[in-house]
């Protein structure tokens, strides 16, 4: 039994549960309540410890009081939605428990699982029992009293990990949500994948790979195999596509073997890999951007490298291009650096899709981050922003209700810049408040104005189901169209038409004086001016406008004031 932990070990732990969650993560996911297309919770804690993970592998740390504090600082900057920030602050708490220890035994460990939950709770404004703080706090109490009769880290882990699931299957009587659905809190059961990858280190079980049963997508052509005559198609083409909605790329297959051949396609459940021979790469790469965002691209000609070859040079190739990244890295390093304040107010937001960044740019914003459903930007993206506006005061719209605790996070960590959320929960509501902020006003009252505005907005959205629920008596299924009213599930519907209708008809529109409608990058403009008639029949007293928003995920955001 392994009873004391150095630096060292602590480190290979998080590593460890690190893959453990993302072998697990989609299972995690499916236990996400609301069947909308989602930051789901095991791929945000997934992506938050990883970033944890990957700094220990960089930074060796000797003593335990290190290696807690590099891993909490990772997971602080790398946090994603509110189950990564909670994760974060249960690292940050136990790493101050920590802070003076070389090395920790079972009573040392507890105490920091201890600080880890009661700094998760002070930070959380409502603490919600039912959730991943429960769990960690009855996990945490095992573990203290574990120690006491047995003061081993293994001893400790093990205990906390029972308790745990207990309190994890007692989740579902404690909020009513879970028992309307008859399942677990999925941060609870996250947090507790990641305490056994933990226990699992101390054992000497072998971590799990990662969830990706893929084949491997060749990077580049293997150039000295190939003869002049061999090579039907000019262009090597390898990239990288990041999904932004659940669909099946089957289609996109059967197109790129339309345009070249020797392809190979790697996925798994949050981006894809191509790599293909073709004549066309630029409508390759085009035809991807329906399926997602495009990360990475490397396009290299296989005729004129076999040429250099067959004459004794060099081929080109884009690895000539490393000394040119490397300069445009430093440069983007140097651009994050802290901008000088020009000027008393900034605004930084988030939002997706380019008629919604070019809507809040026309407003005056600084800098749109991109994300939201889905794509949950970490602390550390918004950070970064928040450091390159050149203002005194920069608010922070995070657009998005599982965004605000990333958000908020960022608050004190940049010496200089007074950092103020706003905590918009939607798009309409981040706009409300850029109407209402007076750059030549005071802070106090550009808050108050700002937190004012956005509760005045009412936000309906249209999107589609990603999974199979049984919700709040709405027999939901996979691929269905579903309408949502400020966050609330307000029916669901095969015909978008009909969910429109309702929609029209519904108290926040027939008493709203203003209402726009921002379609989305799946509509097209024949459908959004059907959907603005609608509303023109429904609405006749309301001045409607009708914007092309170009995000993903929703088909329809509406805002009514």
């Amino acid at each position: 039994m392994v009873d004391i932990i150095d630096g060292a070990l602590f480190q290979r732990m998080v590593i460890h549960a690190s893959a453990s969650i993302n072998a697990q993560k989609q299972a995690i996911n499916e236990l996400n309540v609301f069947p909308v297309p989602d930051g789901d919770t095991g791929t945000n804690m997934s992506l938050t410890i990883g970033t944890a993970a990957a700094e220990a592998k960089k930074k060796p740390a000797q003593a335990v009081g290190q290696a807690a504090s590099i891993a909490a600082s990772a997971l602080l900057r790398g946090a994603r939605g509110n189950s990564g920030v909670i994760l974060s602050l249960l690292f940050r708490g136990m790493s101050k428990a920590l802070k003076e220890h070389e090395r920790a035994d079972g009573g040392i460990f507890a105490a920091a699982l201890s600080e880890g939950v009661s700094s998760a709770y002070k930070a959380v404004m409502k603490p919600a029992e039912g959730t991943i703080l429960t769990v960690s706090r009855l996990a945490s109490v095992k573990a203290v009293e574990t120690a006491h009769q047995c003061n081993s880290v293994e001893a400790v882990l093990e205990a906390a990990i029972a308790e745990g699931q207990i309190a994890l299957a007692d989740t579902v009587n404690l909020n009513p949500v879970l028992k309307k659905a008859g399942v677990v809190d999925a941060g609870g059961k996250g947090f507790l994948i990641i305490l056994q990858g933990m226990l699992d280190e101390l054992r000497g079980v072998d971590a799990p790979a990662a969830e990706d049963d893929a084949p491997a997508v060749k990077e580049s052509a293997d150039f000295a195999a190939l003869t002049d005559e061999e090579i039907t198609f000019t262009f090597d083409t390898v990239f990288i596509v990041r999904k932004t909605k659940a669909c099946s790329i089957e289609p996109f297959r059967t197109y790129l073997n339309s345009i070249g051949d020797s392809l190979v396609i790697g996925e798994d459940d949050e981006a894809f890999k191509v790599h293909v021979h073709t004549d066309i790469p630029g409508a390759a790469l085009s035809e991807a951007q329906k399926y997602g965002t495009l990360e990475l691209a490397k396009i290299e000609n296989m005729r004129t490298q076999y040429e250099d070859m067959a004459a004794g040079k060099k081929p080109q190739s884009t690895d000539d291009l490393e000394q040119i990244e490397a300069e445009l890295e430093a440069q983007e390093e140097q651009g994050d650096a802290m901008a000088p304040p020009e000027k008393k107010f900034g605004v930084v937001a988030v939002s997706a899709g380019a008629g919604m960044a070019s809507v809040f740019k026309d407003l005056g914003v600084d800098g749109v981050i991109s994300g939201g459903q889905t794509m949950n930007p970490s602390t550390e993206d918004i950070l970064k922003e928040i450091a390159r506006t050149p203002a005194e005061v920069v608010f922070v719209l995070p657009n998005n209700k599982n965004i605000i605790m990333a958000a908020e996070q960022c608050v004190g960590l940049l010496e200089g810049k007074e950092i103020v959320v706003v905590p918009t929960r939607t798009v309409p509501q981040g706009i409300a408040a850029m109407l209402v902020m007076d750059p030549e006003g005071e802070t106090v009252a550009n808050i108050a104005a700002m937190d004012e505005a956005r509760q005045n907005v009412r936000t309906s959205e249209i999107t589609y189901a990603a999974r199979d629920s049984d919700f709040d008596g709405f027999e939901i299924h996979e691929g269905d169209y579903m309408a949502l009213a400020d966050g609330q599930l307000f029916g669901t519907d095969q015909a978008i038409s009909a969910l429109l209708e309702r929609l029209a008809q519904a108290d926040s529109q027939q008493q709203a004086e203003f209402i726009s409608i921002f379609y989305g990058e799946d509509v097209t403009e024949e459908q959004a001016q059907e959907a603005l008639d609608i509303f023109q029949k429904q609405c006749p007293d309301a001045e409607i406008t009708l914007l092309a928003g170009g995000q993903p995920v929703y088909y329809y955001m509406i805002s009514a004031e």
